[in-house]
Parts: structure tokens; sequence; C-alpha cells
């Protein structure tokens, strides 16, 4: 159950109403994650701002890959369900890839040493080492990709530490879930990673 209040839809400060409506476009639905942020506009307008600038930084495929790598290093449940169902519905990934990116890898050799880095990253605190660098580079990342690469992990960041805080209730359309979302469906976080 979330632990911060979720405004009702008639309380949603007029600010917001318009952001959650474009939401509701965008995905068919407005996830709790939004209708939760709405109760504080201003939070709502730098989460969606930051999402749309990072959207010009990396393809989508690789910033999915990120997502999903992410949110599973950081024992999100709620942005594990979202970024699946976006990477497989509106992102063209296979579960296979959805999988293999919640693990730290990918059916493509480029994003898999991506999704690698990015779970570097979380588990270091950034305290990447020269070796995670060189294999991130020897992948074909240049330093200003692997610059986007850090900020849209620290974006995923943030939106796993809202909803870690919240608690979440997850409202997420179910998807055809991979084999590695089924084998860790009901284990606890802590034991996924």
């Amino acid at each position: 159950m979330s632990r911060l209040t979720v405004p009702a839809p008639d309380d949603v400060p007029a600010g917001a109403q318009s952001t959650l409506d474009t939401i509701g476009a965008q995905f068919g639905f407005v996830p709790n994650m939004f209708t939760t942020l709405a109760s504080n506009p201003t939070v709502l307008d730098v989460v969606m701002s930051l999402q749309g600038a990072l959207s010009r930084v990396l393809d989508a495929k690789t910033r999915h890959t990120i997502a999903l790598a992410v949110s599973q290093a950081n024992g999100c449940d709620d942005c594990l369900a979202i970024h699946t169902y976006v990477s497989s519905e509106l992102g063209g990934m296979s579960s296979d890839d959805i999988d293999l990116a919640r693990a730290g890898s990918s059916i493509d050799p480029k994003r898999a040493a991506v999704a690698r880095f990015a779970q570097q990253v979380v588990d270091s605190r950034g305290q990447v080492s020269d070796a995670d660098l060189a294999a991130v580079r020897g992948a074909g990342y240049t330093d200003p990709q692997i610059l986007a690469i850090v900020t849209v992990a620290v974006q995923v960041l943030l939106t796993n530490f809202l909803n870690n805080v919240n608690q979440t209730d997850i409202d997420i359309p179910a998807v055809n879930l991979g084999r590695y979302a089924r084998l860790t469906a009901g284990t606890p976080v802590e034991a996924r990673t």
C-alpha cells in the first residue's frame, strides 16, 4: 500500500492535471507513481522535464536497458513493472532482452556493456573502476555518451527512490513476462540482486 498521499482525481492541482492527461494519452493509463507525484506539481514537473530531456541523449532501447538494469539493481518493483511494460509494449524489446537487461546484459553486445556499466554505477555509488570505464569505452561508447549513460541511470534512481520510499502500489498492466521475471516473481527484491 502506498505510504504517501495519492490525490483523488478531483484533488489533483490544476497545473498537474494537464501533465497527467499527457501521460495518460502516452501510456493509455496514468501509473500510480505519476498520480502520487501530482500532489507536488513542481516535483512532477522536474521528473517529467528530466525524462523528456534525457529522451534525446541515447536511443530508446539503450535507455530502456539502463532503466531495467538500474531498477533491478536498486530493487524498485514499481519501476521494474513500468519499464518492463514500456520496453515490451512501446519499445519493441523482446522478453529475453528485457530479462537480460535486468540481469545486466543484453542480446546486443553494445547494450550489454551499458547494462553492466549502469549496474556498476549503482552498485559502486558512482565509484566505478578504470576497468569499468574501459569496458564501456571498449564497447564503442564515447565519453559524452558515458556522461549520458550516468545521467540516465541517475534519473532512473530518482524514480526508484521515490517509488521505494512510497512503496507505490503497482498498477501496471500485465505484459508477457520473460523467463527472468517469471523466475523472480514472488522473490523478495533483496534476494534477487
